[in-house]
């Protein structure tokens, strides 16, 4: 079985190659970095003693019961809700697992994360793509999604805030498209990893609906992706069993140091998502003044959640080249190929902090150089 490459870690693992060096990585999906002195000053000396005396070995595989009760206080459901996963990547992967029944298909938006694709295709499930389109505002049609489902769908597959392009579906679409799925047997999957990091009217997590089945991590909003920790909420205690079972067969149980960890950062959480808010909100306020000021040329539609934006250049076909001439000024974003929409490019907004304005800076002189298809706006 072949895995399709995945063009989006090929792309950002030239950070680490390229000459020049990459000084500015503005292709990241998350926000500003922590460091691990960082992360244990926000509790003190008392807990870093307590981490030097932990035990090194397996832990639940359900989560440690101190996790499971954090993630649920979070989420506002109650701790046995909560399975524990390494990462939203192992939560996906068990859910399109549990999903690949012959003939099955499942529902994902497109763009979307690539490995999405690549999984459920190695899987053998059939995969239904419902557009999340720059001329539509980059908004879900639900009406799109209900006819694409039919009696062999067996998931249907909502991220929000949306990466790459920072949609939000108001409450209201989400409830309803949740009803529709319970309505039919299908399970609605709600995908929230950059949740509670809005830039407009705060969204309630999808966890308060019966029938949803939310996935949250520690890499996105959070911003400890070294910890390789997400989670699943679910209340159906028929699927938590097989969630349970799957995770058996695959990671076994998360580290214990990282549980730990993730612990004391739920319990400075609002510190965490505080500081991850303010940088975005700096920079995007920075980006504003970018796309007006080459409104010309350079078009978005303003993210209103998440971490990353997907603009576009006014007739260009394919901004691979555009990325590759951005590299050699050492700033790094994704080209939209790598999303499978080549005309558009992603750019995250909150990973290089502090470094973002001079990183701009480097990106206006490149747009300055590109051809004005049209004058007006």
């Amino acid at each position: 079985m072949e895995l399709a490459a995945f063009l989006l870690d090929q792309w950002i693992s030239r950070k680490h190659t390229s000459t020049p060096p990459i000084e500015f990585d503005l292709a990241s999906s998350t926000g500003p970095v922590w460091t691990l002195r960082e992360l244990i000053a926000l509790d003190g000396q008392t807990n870093l003693d307590s981490l030097l005396d932990m035990r090194v070995s397996y832990v639940s595989a359900a989560g440690t019961p101190e996790l499971r009760t954090a993630i649920a206080k979070l989420s506002g459901v109650e701790p046995e809700h909560v399975q524990v996963v390494t990462g939203a990547e192992e939560a996906l992967l068990i859910l399109f697992f549990l999903a690949a029944e012959p003939r099955a298909n499942i529902l994902l938006p497109s763009p979307g994360f690539p490995v999405n694709a690549a999984l459920a295709h190695s899987l053998g499930l059939e995969t239904r793509f419902y557009g999340i389109r720059a001329e539509n505002g980059f908004a879900i049609n639900p009406d799109e999604i209900r006819k694409l489902v039919d009696s062999n769908t067996k998931l249907v597959l909502v991220n929000t805030p949306h990466n790459p392009t920072g949609s939000v579906p108001a409450n209201e679409e989400l409830e309803a498209l949740c009803d529709f799925c319970a309505e039919l047997g299908v399970q609605f999957v709600s995908d929230e990893v950059y949740h509670p990091i809005y830039h407009g009217p705060a969204m309630n997590t999808a966890a308060r609906l019966r029938h949803a089945t939310v996935i949250g991590d520690f890499s996105k909003a959070l911003c400890l992706s070294g910890l390789r920790l997400g989670w699943i909420i679910e209340r159906d205690a028929q699927r938590r069993a097989r969630y349970l079972n799957a995770r058996n067969h695959f990671t076994i149980c998360s580290n214990a140091l990282g549980e730990r960890l993730a612990v004391l950062a739920l319990a400075h959480c609002d510190a965490i998502y505080s500081r991850a808010q303010r940088v975005a909100n700096e920079n995007l306020a920075l980006l504003d003044v970018l796309f007006a000021e080459h409104c010309d040329v350079l078009r978005w539609h303003r993210p209103r959640g998440g971490m990353t934006a997907f603009p576009w250049i006014e007739g260009m076909s394919d901004t691979r080249d555009f990325c590759e001439r951005l590299l050699k000024r050492g700033v790094m974003i994704v080209p939209g190929d790598c999303f499978a929409m080549p005309s558009h490019f992603r750019l995250g907004f909150a990973a290089a902090g502090q470094q973002f304005p001079r990183a701009l800076e480097r990106v206006a002189e490149a747009v300055a150089g590109l051809p004005r298809v049209n004058a007006s706006p």
